[in-house]
């Protein structure tokens, strides 16, 4: 199954996150299928491109928890 996830790279303490489409048999830090996003929480920048999350929902990948909680948190 494909999964629409948060992918952490970054520094301790400075978290970047990417928003990723991945297998999700692959590990945590696995080859991602396309990045779609990101996010940088100690700036409160968050960019996701919403077209291809749509496509992607439309093929049968997933979001997670926590991305559905950034994309609700980017409609307001």
């Amino acid at each position: 199954m494909v999964k629409i996830r948060l992918s952490r790279t970054g520094v301790r303490r400075k978290p970047f996150y990417r928003i990723v489409v991945i297998d999700e048999k692959q590990k945590g830090q696995g080859v991602a299928l396309e990045n779609i996003g990101y996010w940088q929480p100690a700036k409160d920048l968050l960019k996701i491109d919403k077209e291809k999350v749509k496509e992607w929902v439309a093929k049968g990948a997933k979001l997670t928890a926590a991305v559905s909680e950034l994309l609700k948190s980017n409609n307001k």
